[in-house]
């Protein structure tokens, strides 16, 4: 008899930008998965020995699959798409590809590290500004790239791996109050891609660690 193959496991946190962009992932591919939460602000859990042996940079997302662990959301996304690639979430088309890695990287090294939860930590008053700063500058480049890029959402007509990015970083400008009016295009697409189902499902506000008070 062969072996049952073991489900999942995604080590995640509801608030987490990184952790959401796989949960979108595992939502459109159809991929069941157990959650483990991982409390990376009452306790630190993040920083126990437990969770370093599972992740040793101590971060969100992890996720345990095919007899692996693997870290770094957009590995995890593209090991996703290379050994389950249906529905597609990178492009075909070579330059159409390269874009959406561009606009992925746009977000997920460009911004998104400069207003994470250890950077503001060490910004004691001045988070909140200093959040606003980096996500505003980097939506001032990003929504001059999408005018060229976007059809109906980041690259075209499909949704891809930017899509996945760019929802977590709207919800964390929300979250620290970035005046989302100069940016059209992103708001455009934000919305759209918040109306599909796999982007409602992993919403941060439907988590199983979700605090009841923020619980849709």
């Amino acid at each position: 008899m062969c072996a049952a193959i073991a489900k999942p496991v995604l080590y995640t946190y509801f608030r987490s930008s990184c952790s959401w962009r796989v949960r979108i992932a595992l939502a459109l591919k159809g991929i069941a998965y157990d959650s483990a939460p991982v409390n990376l602000v009452n306790g630190g859990q993040q920083l126990s020995p437990e969770f370093q042996a599972v992740n040793p940079m101590k971060q969100v997302p992890a996720l345990k699959i095919d007899g692996i662990t693997l870290s770094q959301s957009l590995a995890i996304i593209e090991y996703l798409e290379e050994t389950r690639p249906n529905p597609r979430i990178l492009p075909q088309d070579p330059k159409k590809r390269a874009q959406v890695r561009m606009i992925s990287d746009h977000i997920v090294t460009g911004i998104q590290p400069l207003q994470n939860l250890s950077v503001l930590q060490q910004m004691g008053e001045k988070k909140l500004e200093w959040a606003q700063r980096c996500i505003s500058s980097g939506f001032e480049a990003l929504e001059q790239i999408l005018k060229k890029t976007a059809g109906q959402y980041c690259v075209g007509n499909e949704v891809t791996m930017a899509d996945l990015c760019l929802v977590p970083q709207v919800f964390n400008a929300e979250r620290y109050k970035v005046d989302l009016t100069p940016y059209p295009t992103i708001r455009q697409i934000n919305k759209a891609l918040l109306e599909l189902e796999s982007f409602q499902t992993s919403h941060p506000s439907r988590q199983p660690d979700t605090p009841p008070e923020l619980k849709a």
